[in-house]
């Protein structure tokens, strides 16, 4: 018994110390246009196991999705003020898209 409840408590500090060195990144959509830390972006690189806030800052109706290989989503639209989330769990790299403003394009690869 004393063997399982280690086990399970070594498991358990396992996954708190995994998921405490998960970064999240803070992307913006403002000015039909992905934007990081107040700069236009088309490309982002983050670790296995980071994720991606996406945080509507335009005045209409943004709409992320991916149609990659490495990962299909779709977030579905959302206004101004909301923000919607995905984290990455495989290597590799996709294609991020707003699928109201084809103008909007980032490329996200993952290490």
């Amino acid at each position: 018994m004393k063997k399982l409840i280690l086990g399970a408590s070594l498991l358990s500090l396992l996954m708190v110390s995994i998921s405490v060195m998960a970064v999240e990144y803070v992307v913006a959509q403002k000015g039909k246009a992905f934007v990081e830390n107040g700069q236009v972006i088309e490309s982002l690189t983050l670790a296995v196991g980071d994720s991606i806030r996406f945080v509507n800052e335009d005045p209409f109706f943004h709409n992320i999705f991916s149609l990659s290989d490495l990962s299909t989503f779709d977030l579905g639209s959302f206004p101004q003020g909301d923000s919607r989330s995905i984290t990455f769990d495989e290597a590799g790299s996709m294609e991020v898209e707003c699928a109201i403003h084809p103008e909007m394009y980032m490329e996200v690869t993952i290490k």
